[in-house]
């Protein structure tokens, strides 16, 4: 029997994932206490270094404008929002994921998407069109590709604000600086959780746990021993605080390891970015230009497609790709006919950069390529480009390479027009992909797929959804479509005991 006086339901984690379940717990009566590690100023976890999108099923207008409902007149005639169906987010889920994606999970993403982020709209977060990274201006509108049209008004920072603030407004008490070192067991199962604050451990007694604080990403143990050699020189783009705590504790019980362990959301990102990331500046380190560049090892190489696909379908796999790199880095080289496509990124301070007049010149100012080499490079790349297809960056334009060891199959410019410009990367990992088993219920699953009493979980510590890649703005989709179902399976659980 649990204790009298026992909370209904503990969340354990401060991002989106935990946020909604906490909210929705909370919505379904329960008594709900937060439980962050970090401190108040560093809340939010990974999802407030993201841009705060959201990848769901709408079909255009009608839908974006519920979401949206203060657009202007003029962003509607000068906006293009496609749709996006239910099938085409299977379609991307699964050949994103090479099919390994489990398929249960996919469909709850999918078919609860649109339905998730009104639920989220309703609880105070603002959204707003997302323009930039996945729209283009073709023809004086803005035209969105790739599926993701809103994302928090504000960003990822802004979007954790709202969330917290709903659950504070709604009676969730939140405490910080509390680390949870491991789940209490009982008779019937999972009954709370050990937490050390100030130095101090105690135990909060709870009918339900939803674990919902991260993978192992700021693990440079763990990132060595699941994802390999190399990996603890990988920079963290996210918080310091995912070190794979939640994923420990459930293991320690009996829950069931799942998905791929050794793979992660990796990106290019600045070479010398410092080793966690910076919520107050959470995009300065993106380096998601590639697509119009050719992107050069230190043998003066290329070594990938950098126009294989649009950038939200390759951006989270070519970071691993240019960690296996000799030095770990590499340099992205533009000329003048595409940096006007650039993000702002690349400008501010702090950036890698050579520029030249000469490509000869800016071998010299990268200083640690091959040159001889880069030179014959760029000489080959440049001959194989089809200059006879028009280079429109709002699609996959066939303009390619023919004849390369490695050819680039989109949004191929020749290297001609000076003044030229490379900027040098390494790997920033965003989140790991291995994690926990659950259910569509997100009930925590021991070896045997049954259900651990007490036990949820949502947001990046769960398994079987990513797979060696990743669509852009799934994992914020995802954490939120599943934080809402354990949080509401949650307090059904604790009315119940």
């Amino acid at each position: 029997m649990m204790e009298k006086g026992a909370l209904d339901v503990v969340v354990v984690g401060g991002g989106n994932a935990a946020l909604c379940a906490a909210l929705s717990a909370r919505e379904h009566g329960a008594n709900v206490l937060v439980l962050e590690r970090a401190p108040k100023d560093q809340r939010g976890g990974n999802s407030a270094f993201t841009e705060g999108s959201f990848r769901m099923v709408h079909s255009g207008l009608k839908d974006v404008i519920k979401i949206v409902p203060d657009l202007s007149k003029e962003e509607i005639a000068r906006t293009d929002f496609g749709e996006y169906t239910a099938e085409q987010y299977l379609d991307d889920l699964g050949r994103i994921t090479q099919y390994y994606i489990d398929p249960d999970l996919a469909e709850i993403i999918v078919r609860t998407s649109t339905d998730t982020v009104h639920w989220i709209r309703e609880k105070g977060v603002r959204f707003l069109p997302f323009y930039g990274l996945y729209a283009h201006r073709d023809k004086g509108r803005s035209k969105f590709f790739g599926g993701v049209v809103v994302c928090a008004a504000g960003g990822g920072r802004a979007l954790v604000e709202a969330e917290h603030s709903a659950a504070e407004k709604r009676g969730i008490v939140i405490r910080y600086g509390a680390q949870v070192t491991g789940l209490v067991r009982g008779r019937s199962g999972v009954e709370g959780v050990r937490v050390i604050v100030d130095g101090v451990e105690e135990e909060v007694r709870a009918r339900a746990v939803v674990l919902a604080c991260g993978g192992f990403e700021a693990n440079r143990e763990w990132r060595t021993r699941y994802l390999g050699p190399g990996w603890d020189l990988a920079k963290v783009r996210g918080s310091r605080f995912n070190t794979g705590d939640g994923i420990r504790m459930a293991l320690d019980i009996g829950a069931q390891p799942y998905g791929q362990w050794s793979g992660c959301h990796s990106v290019s990102w600045e070479r010398y970015a410092p080793d966690f990331g910076d919520s107050s500046a959470p995009l300065g380190g993106y380096r998601h230009g590639y697509a119009y560049s050719i992107m050069i090892n230190s043998e003066g190489k290329r070594f990938l497609d950098e126009g294989a696909d649009f950038r939200n379908y390759t951006y989270a796999k070519y970071g691993r790709i240019v960690l296996q790199q000799p030095g770990s880095y590499a340099w992205q080289v533009f000329d003048s006919q595409v940096t006007h496509l650039l993000m702002n990124e690349y400008r501010i301070k702090g950036a890698t950069k050579a520029q030249a007049n000469t490509l000869e010149e800016l071998a010299d100012r990268m200083g640690d390529v091959d040159r001889a080499q880069f030179l014959s490079t760029v000489r080959e790349y440049n001959a194989a480009v089809k200059r006879d297809v028009q280079f429109d960056p709002s699609i996959k334009d066939g303009r390619r390479t023919v004849g390369l060891e490695i050819d680039k199959s989109n949004w191929a410019n020749p290297i001609e027009v000076p003044p030229f410009e490379a900027y040098s990367v390494g790997c920033g990992i965003t989140f790991t992909f291995g994690g926990l088993k659950i259910d569509t219920t997100a009930h925590v699953l021991d070896i045997s797929d049954t259900p651990l009493p007490g036990l949820f979980a949502a947001g990046e510590l769960v398994g079987g959804i990513f797979y060696f890649n990743y669509p852009g703005s799934s994992g914020l989709m995802a954490g939120a479509v599943f934080g809402r179902i354990a949080g509401r399976e949650a307090a059904s659980f604790a009315k119940a005991r």
